[in-house]
């Protein structure tokens, strides 16, 4: 009997109430005193001790409640509580773990985990080497949300999943991180503390994003890409975008931060190609739509440390376990080494609020949030204005200034056909005039190739057309293009790079050179040209949505996706509007217009004994691009090969339609128009 009083196994039932400790009554802590108070008076389990510097308020506990200062005195007064519930700060969270395993005690511990995962791991053996049972305090974890929702993902109400995303926009001022001594620190003298966005305000979301996504432990985690910022004068992120690749299923990307314009209900949304699912996990509602309509629903919840209890007593499966929490703690170890956060500058914040209420705003961080979930990519990636420089492989300079950047595509989600492209793109004055991955068709990608339909697979990104369907329709048909050589000599470039399908096989093989040259009144010039072969021995289609049946839309090929655009005049020497240049042949088509209030030009031109017809977009979307199988597929026979050559002007200032002519003739222009 005394062996089942005071070692019981996490699985044998108790014979009297569970005996609780407390350790950090404030904080969070005070919840958990709520939460005691209410399972006490239910007959659940009886508060025996609480650990604490600052003591609770007199009177706010039973008098037959014991207080300490701390845990080891708590434990060595011989209090053998049943379960130690821990809500103090990150850093202690393993220390004080291991020490009330070490004492019999089965665990609550507060998220995260631990500040490192060697201290996860320690933990995690000495909770099976002790045979007891260890909880994480991810209370949305508890949701009767996350069964429902597993349910409508297995029945396939969501079609397949391409993604899962977690959302959080809050607000802390100056006295959150003046709140204790540990707040936004990496480290304290060395140790460990990782308290950032992404760690612990809104770790929840991350760690519900995965478990919905049914990743669960470090293994099951190939990589993990932080981004992380802060705007506030502290050591760790309050700003954060973080990709998780796994070995199997769909990225998790989350897009968090606390400096938001207002605070607003964090989320996790499944995307699915039939339809998404958004979770709001502090609230338990579920928002499911389909073509079928949309539902609302909002679901209880299970208490954790009730579900602890249960555990101990009839072997209920812990819902948010320590083995479980290995996938968190994957993201976590990752934040922990990565290069300190960089500060956002002040001409991107704005400041609300005096003395310690005070609290930034980051310019605009609500459509960077929703891009960078939308695309699976960092705030880097999608070029947030205060973030670092995507990585690039190459660049462009041009009488001394960096004027393009080489993007792999490497990390670009399937569903968006990873290739490499330019971006950014800029005059000489610095005026952008690509973008890459927007919110309105994340799988356009700043300056590139791209076809939609090569031998039935998507090489463009999104949804395919289909004339059987005669619609946009999900498929699993997204190919991936991948440099294989690159050799710079002098002003140019020469690339090769295969093209192959969503199974690896090899369909076409490009040999790609840029070549860039400067030209007089401060404008540039950039040459793309790229010849396509057939890899294997059979012919290859080379297809769009028009020669698929949907008319007016023949682009594919070169591709040139511009950033937005205000004051647009768009002409040909013989047409003006995107309506009448749109499908014409034109030897060459000139854009001007106010990017980001600075006035630009780009001419296009090919030569016309290999030109197809522009693809022109400005009203949905701003774009130029060529229509290469415009009407109908162009068939390459087995070796035979198809050359484009396209070569883009930029210039700063509005060039009249006599420059535009003499770029695109590749003359000198006149002198600039005032």
């Amino acid at each position: 009997m005394e062996n089942l009083l005071t070692a019981q196994t996490s699985h044998a039932r108790p014979t009297s109430l569970p005996r609780i400790a407390l350790v950090g009554v404030h904080g969070f802590g005070a919840h958990h005193l709520i939460n005691l108070d209410r399972l006490a008076a239910a007959g659940a389990l009886k508060l025996v001790a609480v650990a604490d510097p600052n003591p609770p308020a007199p009177g706010r506990l039973a008098e037959d409640v014991k207080i300490f200062h701390d845990l080891a005195e708590l434990l060595s007064a011989g209090v053998s509580p049943d379960v130690v519930i821990i809500a103090t700060p990150i850093q202690t969270h393993a220390p004080l773990g291991l020490a009330a395993l070490a004492a019999g005690a089965d665990v609550y511990l507060e998220k995260p985990t631990a500040a490192s995962m060697s201290a996860f791991e320690e933990l995690r053996a000495a909770a099976a080497a002790a045979g007891k049972s260890v909880q994480i305090g991810f209370q949305s974890l508890g949701s009767l949300a996350l069964p429902a929702l597993a349910t409508a993902m297995s029945q396939g109400a969501l079609g397949a999943i391409t993604g899962v995303s977690a959302t959080g926009m809050w607000v802390r001022d100056k006295a959150y991180y003046q709140r204790s001594r540990w707040a936004g620190k990496r480290t304290i003298n060395g140790v460990d503390v990782v308290d950032g966005v992404t760690t612990n305000p809104l770790a929840h979301a991350v760690a519900t994003a995965l478990h919905i996504a049914g990743i669960h432990s470090a293994e099951q985690i190939e990589t993990v890409e932080t981004d992380l910022y802060r705007a506030h004068q502290i050591e760790g992120d309050d700003t954060s975008s973080v990709r998780i690749t796994p070995t199997q299923g769909p990225r998790v990307v989350s897009a968090l931060t606390v400096c938001a314009p207002e605070e607003s209900d964090p989320f996790v949304t499944v995307h699915g190609t039939d339809g998404t699912a958004v979770f709001y996990y502090t609230e338990d509602i579920l928002d499911i739509t389909t073509a079928a309509g949309t539902t609302l629903q909002k679901f209880a919840r299970t208490d954790l440390l009730e579900n602890l209890l249960a555990h101990r007593s009839d072997g209920t499966p812990l819902l948010s376990s320590l083995e479980n929490s290995g996938a968190f703690m994957s993201v976590l170890e990752a934040v922990r080494t990565a290069p300190d956060p960089q500060p956002i500058a002040d001409e991107h914040l704005q400041w609300h609020g005096e003395g310690t209420a005070a609290h930034p705003l980051i310019t605009g961080i609500g459509t960077w949030i929703e891009r960078a979930t939308a695309a699976q990519a960092t705030f880097s990636e999608i070029g947030a204005p205060w973030a670092r420089p995507a990585p690039s492989v190459d660049s462009i300079v041009v009488a001394g200034v960096e004027v393009a950047r080489e993007l792999s595509g490497e990390n670009v989600a399937t569903t968006l056909s990873p290739r490499p492209y330019l971006h950014p793109v800029t005059t000489l004055g610095g005026v952008v005039v690509t973008e890459a991955l927007p919110l309105d068709h994340p799988w356009h990608l700043g300056a590139g190739v791209a076809l939609q339909d090569v031998n039935g697979v998507n090489f463009w990104g999104g949804k395919t057309y289909r004339r059987d369907a005669g619609a946009y329709i999900w498929r699993a048909d997204h190919g991936t293009v991948r440099r294989t050589a690159s050799v710079d000599q002098a002003a140019s470039r020469q690339q090769e790079l295969l093209w192959c399908g969503p199974d690896g096989e090899e369909i076409l093989r490009e040999n790609r050179s840029w070549s860039w040259e400067a030209l007089p009144e401060g404008a540039w010039r950039l040459t793309l040209s790229f010849t396509l072969t057939t890899a294997g021995a059979e012919a290859v289609s080379l297809g769009s949505p028009g020669s698929n049946g949907h008319r007016g839309s023949g682009y594919g090929g070169f591709f040139w996706r511009l950033p937005a655009v205000e004051n647009s005049h768009i002409r040909t020497a013989s047409a003006t509007g995107e309506s009448a240049v749109h499908g014409s042949s034109a030897p060459w088509l000139a854009w001007s217009g106010e990017f980001s209030g600075k006035p630009a030009t780009l001419v296009f031109s090919a030569p016309p004994e290999a030109a197809d017809p522009w693809f022109v977009r400005a009203t949905d979307y701003p774009a130029v691009g060529s229509a290469l199988a415009g009407d109908a597929a162009v068939v390459l026979a087995p070796g035979q090969a198809l050359t484009r050559t396209i070569t883009v002007t930029l210039a700063d200032g509005i060039a009249s339609d006599a420059q535009a002519a003499h770029w695109a003739n590749a003359g000198k222009p006149p002198a600039t128009q005032a």
